[in-house]
């Protein structure tokens, strides 16, 4: 922590190499701590998030769902015509709302005194940092430049795409192969089912969302067989060739058991790697993993002392509001005021939702993972049909879990398969990190009917 007046030796206080959300949000937070700040950025302010990631995914989801809106609404009584998607509209509209956003964020920096810097930056040394031919000195730096994703090595396999490259289609394939098995896999191929492609999912592993409480996987991939798509699991892509104009072409997809499908769009969504190209690490000194990820310390300090690192670059959670809270932790420790003690961050009971089709959302431990650390652990799990799907004719179920400490009666874990999991699971979050126990649970009462009103309502452990 720097107390009293900051060094004016150098052009600025801090100059943050990125403007996503983590960056942002850091540079922000610097310059009403009173330091001269810079942020430089080469592309579309936002980061992933804004432009390529959540906000863009999001609203295709709402379009995606649209579909099996009108499809329940004939339950309630309600007559409807053939419904008709516009792809084009549904882009455009999209991407007006982008545009937006990247202005507002440009606008929050300007006011709140941070110079905007366009264009790429390469560090020079442990104070210096080159953008578009200019030399920037620094006291402190901060990369925050996130992540790209990883495209497998097979052959033809450039004739697939990339989630960054979904958001800029020119038009919605009539049949889409979907690769992965993560977040990103089982979102992007519920929107193109839900907006009317033929969709195949396939996956090298046994059970859908891996990292997640081992019921969920399971559970998401038989609601989304349910709605159409045809999952292959532990099957590769091996080969592909494409047969025709790339926009419009036809791919002769060879899996691992011998068979060939056809497809106008391969999606790859096999993970992410972290944006460490051409940003002078090495010249630099700064410390890297095998993947290209940045190493830190509990306060994300890199291998040099005025070098900091935050968000996805660093390959620890990689959700915006990890980076933001990274981002403020840096800024507070270098330039808060005052002896107020150094600020840490913690990574347990982070709530996470996956806006698949049913939506997933957790927060807390899984169920291995409680029983890894304590010795008696009690599972409460619901599974059910909604009220909705009583008269809208869906046969769409949800699933409710909670992970409990015998010995403290405390809630460990919250996991979820069902509509709007995220909204709901967002205030359980608050509950597990004021450290509720299970009867605290129980003397809540619900409100009634609704979904969430299960979480309390579970007496009997399985």
């Amino acid at each position: 922590m720097i107390t009293g007046a900051l060094l004016t030796t150098y052009d600025y206080d801090f100059l943050t190499i990125g403007g996503g959300s983590g960056g942002v949000r850091a540079s922000r937070f610097a310059s009403q701590y009173g330091a001269r700040v810079a942020l430089a950025e080469k592309s579309a302010l936002g980061g992933t998030c804004v432009n390529l990631g959540c906000i863009p995914k999001k609203l295709m989801s709402y379009a995606a769902h649209f579909h099996a809106d009108f499809a329940d609404a004939t339950g309630f009584g309600w007559q409807l015509g053939e419904p008709k998607f516009d792809w084009a509209a549904l882009m455009g509209n999209k991407d007006r709302e982008i545009a937006r956003l990247n202005g507002v964020y440009r606008t929050t920096l300007e006011q709140a005194a941070v110079e905007v810097l366009d264009g790429h930056a390469q560090i020079e040394d442990a104070h210096s940092v080159v953008v578009n031919g200019r030399r920037i000195s620094a006291r402190f730096i901060l990369i925050a430049t996130g992540g790209h994703p990883t495209r497998p090595d097979f052959p033809g396999s450039e004739h697939g795409i990339t989630s960054d490259d979904f958001f800029h289609m020119d038009r919605l394939p009539a049949r889409a192969v979907v690769t992965g098995g993560g977040y990103i896999a089982v979102e992007l191929a519920s929107i193109l089912n839900g907006l009317g492609s033929k969709v195949t999912l396939v996956y090298r592993g046994s059970r859908l969302l891996r990292t997640m409480d081992h019921d969920l996987g399971p559970y998401l991939a038989a609601e989304m067989v349910k709605k159409g798509i045809d999952i292959r699991f532990d099957t590769v892509i091996e080969s592909m060739h494409a047969d025709g104009a790339v926009k419009r072409m036809q791919l002769n997809t060879k899996l691992s058991c011998g068979r060939e499908i056809d497809a106008e769009c391969v999606l790859f969504a096999t993970g992410r790697h972290a944006n460490t190209a051409n940003l002078g690490l090495e010249k630099a000194g700064i410390a890297v993993r095998e993947n290209g990820s940045i190493i830190v310390d509990a306060q994300f300090k890199t291998s040099v002392d005025s070098i900091y690192a935050i968000g996805d670059v660093i390959d620890r959670v990689a959700l915006t509001p990890v980076a933001l809270a990274e981002g403020m932790v840096v800024a507070a420790n270098l330039f808060r005021k005052g002896n107020q003690g150094e600020r840490r961050l913690s990574y347990e009971n982070i709530p996470t939702a996956v806006f698949s089709h049913p939506n997933v959302a957790t927060v807390g431990m899984t169920e291995l993972e409680a029983r890894r650390e304590y010795a008696t652990v009690q599972i409460f799990k619901s599974e059910f049909k909604a009220l909705k799907h009583t008269l809208s004719g869906s046969n769409e179920r949800t699933l409710m879990k909670l992970v409990v400490d015998a010995g403290s009666d405390r809630v460990l874990g919250l996991h979820m398969v069902g509509p709007d999991a995220g909204e709901l699971v967002q205030g359980f979050a608050v509950a597990l990190q004021c450290q509720a126990t299970k009867a605290q649970f129980d003397a809540t009462i619900g409100i009634h009917p609704t979904l969430a009103e299960e979480f309390v309502s579970m007496r009997t452990p399985v």
